[in-house]
């Protein structure tokens, strides 16, 4: 759980996991921030791996999603180990948040 915020007044409680009413559900996935360049969002790449039967053998893929970053967890930087949940639809693109980050300092 992350420290409440300091200033309560300009905090947008309304998509909060921790301190507001927002709802967490469906999945857990975890990856790597590799862009900020957004406010309030940035941009998690993960990689998996894919068997193509036809060559017996397995493929790298990566997906990047939008996530939400709540006002508490507002120190995320390029590079970081973060997991993030699934959630209702934030906007057009966003329906994740970043619930951790992983990478030691928060």
């Amino acid at each position: 759980m992350p420290p409440e915020p300091t200033d309560p007044e300009d905090y947008d409680y309304e998509k909060c996991p921790f301190y507001g009413q927002l709802p967490v559900r469906g999945q857990l996935r975890e990856g790597t921030v590799v862009s900020t360049d957004m406010a309030k969002t940035v941009i998690v790449e993960r990689e998996y791996d894919v068997f193509v039967p036809k060559y017996d053998r397995y493929m790298k893929r990566r997906s990047r999603i939008p996530a939400h970053v709540p006002g508490v967890l507002d120190s995320l930087e390029e590079g970081d180990e973060v997991t993030i949940a699934e959630t209702r639809p934030l906007s057009k693109t966003k329906s994740h948040v970043v619930v951790e980050n992983r990478s030691g300092d928060q």
